[in-house]
């Protein structure tokens, strides 16, 4: 197992689970938020263009081992066939909320790095994203993820991926 994808909305856990599996499996671990935004540029919002951000997940995927994790799922798809295992994260929207709140709050106070600039109209337009991210971006996501449903792990409860590897670590050292 040296591939895995994250997936799931925003305030999700994707962030946290990448950092705690890159560590424990030794896996580079790769933020889409980086491909997908240009952080470069002077307008706050700005998107990579395609080309440019196929070219950075290109590279990635040309790598031997990654944990790539994000919201994103359109242009995924050599992602996810690549990938060993595709975690998706169902938390709850509320947990979620949460979260996001939490994160923002703490980015404003600077006990967080914050990678771009934020402000009260993006936090309720990422709230409001949140809450339709499930129904809309998921479901599409999940359709997408079809052709390789037997490498899907769809978790509610994050903890659940780290008792999957503990489990596999256990029968590898039997």
């Amino acid at each position: 197992m040296t591939k895995i994808h994250i997936i799931g909305g925003p305030g999700s856990g994707k962030s946290y689970i990448a950092g705690k599996i890159s560590k424990m499996l030794g896996l580079p671990k790769h933020e889409l938020d980086k491909f997908y935004w240009d952080y470069e540029s002077e307008y706050f919002g700005s998107q990579t263009p395609p080309l440019k951000r196929a070219e950075k997940l290109g590279r990635v995927l040309g790598q031997e081992k990654w944990v790539i994790e994000g919201v994103y799922h359109s242009w995924l798809e050599e992602s996810f066939r690549q990938a060993d295992y595709i975690f998706v994260l169902k938390t709850n929207v509320y947990v979620r909320d949460w979260r996001i709140v939490k994160r923002f709050v703490l980015r404003k106070v600077k006990l967080a790095a914050s990678p771009r600039k934020e402000n009260l109209k993006t936090l309720i337009d990422l709230l409001k994203w949140n809450h339709q991210y499930d129904g809309n971006n998921l479901v599409e996501a999940i359709k997408l993820m079809k052709p390789y449903k037997d490498k899907v792990i769809i978790l509610s409860k994050n903890d659940d991926v780290f008792k999957l590897f503990k489990k596999r670590k256990k029968a590898v050292v039997k």
